[in-house]
């Protein structure tokens, strides 16, 4: 069986603050830790009030400091907002103090809105530049020449694993090309996930970072002890979604017995679209909904994720999902 792993975003949730949110994140990672997932991997995000990672780079210390076998990345870094060297730099002393631990996925869009990414200086300009941004990064990683004039302290020499990551085709053809790993955001862009997996596999071309195509895709997961308990828990994120949609995002809210009650038709129909790859319900039909993702992606690996409004639902789900991967195994 392929390895798991989360992607969390630390959700505020109402009621809840961001000191809150980072030491549920480290609770869930601790948990992902314990039950054998292979990775733990948080988003950057601006200027949205129901999601804390936003010095990324930062809860990743925070979560590797508190965990002892997982690894923690960025699923991702948007790296149009920042200088590659600074990126390097600060992946760079990660790896320093979590040898052997530390993904660095990358993304090209700004993880917020259009005002947003003004104040953040560098997006516009770096968007074009992503491809050239990329191999600079990498370039980062690599051994200092002798007489080079600058460096990445740390980093230069630590080849720290970079990801790309993406919800259209543009960077499943250019991690194809560089010969790196790809990961692809259907939890919340669902539409072109399979052109874009068949892209990277026929565009890739061996690296001496990679010498086959290794594929991950992201899946939302709402499992609980029952069916009905499932899609309760996943009505929290279908609130978000359609906040969201009307460009008035929130802190998280706690979930609902009937989703029709709060949201319109049109609004249910929204976040069902954008939640179209998910697994909901208790562990039989959530077995089954992994099993069937699998096979329809031949991913080599797999991550979930799933913005809950309580903690221990959260972990709950992450032991249910644990079970049922070594029942695939099986």
């Amino acid at each position: 069986m392929i390895p798991f792993s989360v992607l969390d975003l630390s959700p505020i949730v109402e009621g809840g603050d961001a000191r809150r949110a980072f030491d549920e994140t480290l609770a869930l990672a601790q948990a992902a830790d314990r039950l054998g997932y292979q990775r733990f991997w948080l988003a950057e995000h601006h200027n949205m009030p129901g999601i804390a990672a936003t010095a990324t780079a930062i809860v990743i210390g925070h979560v590797a400091a508190g965990t002892e076998r997982i690894r923690v990345g960025s699923g991702g870094v948007m790296l149009p907002n920042h200088a590659p060297l600074v990126v390097a730099e600060q992946f760079g002393t990660l790896e320093t103090l979590y040898p052997g631990r530390i993904d660095l996925g990358l993304g090209r869009a700004p993880g917020t809105d259009g005002a947003t990414a003004r104040a953040l200086r560098r997006y516009f300009e770096g968007a074009d530049h992503f491809p050239r941004d990329v191999v600079e990064l990498i370039q980062w990683f690599e051994p200092a020449a002798e007489n080079q004039p600058v460096r990445a302290v740390p980093g230069a020499g630590l080849r720290v694993p970079i990801w790309l990551l993406g919800s259209s085709l543009f960077s499943a053809q250019l991690a194809g090309q560089l010969g790196l790993p790809y990961a692809f955001a259907s939890h919340f862009a669902p539409e072109l996930l399979l052109e874009a997996l068949a892209l990277y596999r026929r565009n890739f071309t061996p690296s001496d970072r990679l010498a086959a195509p290794h594929a991950m895709a992201v899946l939302n997961v709402f499992a609980a002890e029952t069916d009905d308990e499932g899609v309760r828990l996943a009505t929290s994120m279908q609130q978000s979604f359609a906040r969201l949609s009307t460009g008035k995002p929130g802190r998280l809210p706690p979930p609902v017995d009937d989703i029709a009650a709060v949201l319109t038709p049109q609004q249910i129909e929204s976040a069902r679209s954008r939640l179209t790859y998910s697994a909901v319900g208790g562990p039989e039909t959530v077995k089954k909904q992994l099993s069937d993702f699998i096979a329809l992606t031949q991913v080599d690996e797999l991550m979930i994720t799933g913005m809950m409004f309580d903690k221990a639902a959260r972990i709950r789900s992450l032991e249910i999902v644990a079970e049922a991967r070594e029942r695939l195994a099986a």
